[in-house]
């Protein structure tokens, strides 16, 4: 048996450990690496490169780009425009709204953001979350102004959060929204969202403004009177073609416009039929008048004070989490596809600012839109710009075709959100799930049932409260493995797992795969004296030799705590009292001036 001394590592200060371990948490990275050994003139211009990346792709821009970009911002456009009205609606806000939040949002985000195919705009889970929320404190049709000072305060809470985590990189929060609990909250708001369009569909005109599955559907049958047969002509007729142009686009991807061109179209074809049969469409529910003219500015709704303070807080910061965790994963999706890479903390700053501008602009939440973004990436956009072309054409609308929608129904409205909702129920996933791994399907589950039956923050509060306890219960519950000798090798592996492996005579060696800590050092050495008691039982039971020697593979220990230094104190004087000796085995280097001093030697089995 070969016997390796191991070296302890140089000697750190307080000082110095404490700077290597923040700059291991914050700055995996390395952001500043491209500011070493330059000029300040070069650290200038690298400084604003970094704060403004249009200033790092902006010199390289040419006219073959710009062609692009204008194709897909227009594309875009013709999808944002009436998904801005939708998702407002969604939100319990004016449709106007909708589309001043797709118009101002993306110019900022053109200008901060590090993704070139991100379309930036109202997304529907932010959207219903915020109707949903602020709609258990306030009443739109009540209180207007009020709603929308909260709605307002809201997003600018939410844009301060986002910013935040950007600024002090601490992106690593969003990380506990597991894509188990994504999978289950987004199907589960996109049922209920559904069902809420049923409002539209069928032209009821008092409707409940609950977000549970239950009332909702109480209120649809309770309310059969109000049914209008009109309504569901036209609104199923429009829907099952918004589905049909959504297949054709899925299953022939080079058809994407047709898709991204179906919501328009049917806002189009819509408002002629209404208009043309106005005399004969009574009981078809119309949007009305939509004020001309750009955003008017908001910061005076901006509302820091008074009884609903919190609420708007609370809204912000989980509308915040769940637009910001959707615009990064979207960003992210794309930049790969294309092979460049998104800083996660640009675009958590630059999303953050974006919403900041547009609380004072009559904006509410936004973010990177997945339909929005795919349609960008597929008609070809090369840069941010395409957002500047889409805002442009928003802007066209703001100043010269809002009458064009007096007579739009507010069933395509309905039609709309469905068919752009219906894509978020991802089955597969859940049933991937359901194959891998029993506790993320069972945080997937919490999270689908928690929205459809209780409420969509509390939902989405216990499908986080599960992933959490998962977390806890890796951390406090660590695997241990029994290892043995590969025949003919010098390597070790695991007894259940490898057949071939056979038991080193006289030793036991087990595998710790976690840090040890506080919340584990006690499961650890219980779980570790059962080891040693089956091992004996085993040798006794097969007439092998007798134990002497236990070994701890500390490959997997990347930390370890006072408590767990004691356990292993403890756990060795337990073991010498029955004249079994303890070796500790491929520790890393932090960890070995810690059993270098409680083993006082310096020898370790290989």
């Amino acid at each position: 048996m070969e016997i390796h001394s191991v070296c302890l590592p140089p000697k750190k200060t307080t000082l110095q450990k404490l700077k290597h371990r923040l700059s291991e948490i914050f700055f995996p990275d390395d952001p500043l690496y491209r500011f070493k050994n330059q000029q300040w003139c070069k650290k200038l211009i690298l400084a604003l490169q970094f704060l403004f990346p249009i200033l790092q792709w902006g010199p390289d821009y040419n006219l073959k780009l710009f062609r692009s970009d204008i194709i897909s911002g227009l594309t875009i456009a013709s999808l944002a425009i009436p998904q801005g009205i939708s998702y407002a609606k969604l939100a319990n806000l004016p449709p106007i709204v909708g589309l001043y939040s797709s118009f101002v949002p993306p110019l900022i985000y053109s200008i901060l953001g590090s993704s070139r195919h991100l379309g930036v705009g109202p997304v529907s889970i932010a959207s219903l979350v915020m109707g949903s929320m602020l709609g258990e404190a306030v009443s739109y049709s009540q209180d207007p102004i009020l709603y929308l000072e909260l709605a307002f305060t809201a997003t600018f809470f939410a844009g301060l959060f986002q910013a935040s985590l950007g600024l002090l990189r601490l992106g690593f929060i969003i990380d506990f929204l597991s894509k188990a609990t994504l999978v289950g909250f987004m199907a589960g708001a996109a049922v209920i969202v559904s069902l809420q369009q049923l409002k539209g569909l069928l032209g009821i005109v008092h409707f409940t403004s609950k977000m549970q599955f239950i009332p909702v559907m109480s209120s649809v049958f309770n309310q059969r009177d109000e049914w209008s047969w009109k309504t569901v002509v036209m609104g199923f007729s429009f829907l099952v073609f918004l589905l049909t142009t959504r297949q054709i686009s899925m299953r022939k991807p080079k058809l994407f416009w047709v898709s991204a061109a179906a919501p328009l179209t049917s806002v189009i074809l819509s408002t002629l039929i209404v208009f043309c049969l106005k005399s004969k469409a009574h009981g078809i529910s119309i949007i009305g008048h939509l004020p001309k003219g750009l955003n008017p500015p908001s910061s005076n709704m901006l509302s820091f004070n008074g009884p609903f303070l919190a609420v708007a807080i609370k809204t912000g910061l989980v509308t915040g989490i769940l637009s910001l965790t959707e615009g990064i994963a979207v960003g992210r999706t794309f930049a790969a596809l294309k092979n460049y890479q998104v800083d996660g903390n640009k675009e958590m700053m630059a999303i953050g600012f974006m919403n900041i501008a547009g609380s004072c602009t009559s904006c509410y939440v936004t973010t990177g839109s997945f339909s929005r973004s795919a349609v960008n990436y597929n008609a070809g956009a090369q840069s941010a710009v395409s957002n500047v072309v889409m805002a442009s054409a928003v802007l066209v609308t703001l100043l010269f075709l809002m009458p064009l929608f007096y007579y739009t129904p507010n069933v395509i409205l309905a039609a709309i959100i469905i068919t752009a909702v219906i894509g978020l129920i991802d089955y597969q996933a859940a049933f991937r799930l359901w194959k891998v791994d029993k506790l993320d399907f069972l945080a997937c589950s919490c999270s689908f049932f928690g929205v459809l039956f209780i409420s969509v923050p509390l939902g989405l509060a216990i499908a986080v409260g599960v992933s959490v306890f998962k977390i806890l219960l890796h951390v406090t519950r660590p695997n241990t493995v029994a290892m043995g000798n590969i025949p003919g090798t010098h390597i070790y592996q695991s007894l259940n797992r490898y057949r071939e492996a056979l038991r080193v005579s006289s030793f036991l060696i087990l595998a710790v795969e976690s840090p040890i800590y506080f919340a584990n050092s006690t499961y650890l050495q219980e779980r570790i004296l059962r080891w040693i008691r089956e091992e004996e039982e085993w040798i006794e039971a097969n007439n092998e030799s007798t134990l002497k020697c236990i070994i701890l593979d500390m490959t997997a220990v990347t930390a370890i705590d006072t408590s767990g230094i004691d356990m292993v104190c403890e756990l060795r004087k337990i073991l010498e009292k029955q004249s079994l000796q303890v070796r500790i085995a491929n520790h890393i280097a932090s960890t070995t001036r810690t059993f270098s001093m409680i083993f006082f030697s310096r020898t370790v089995f290989n």
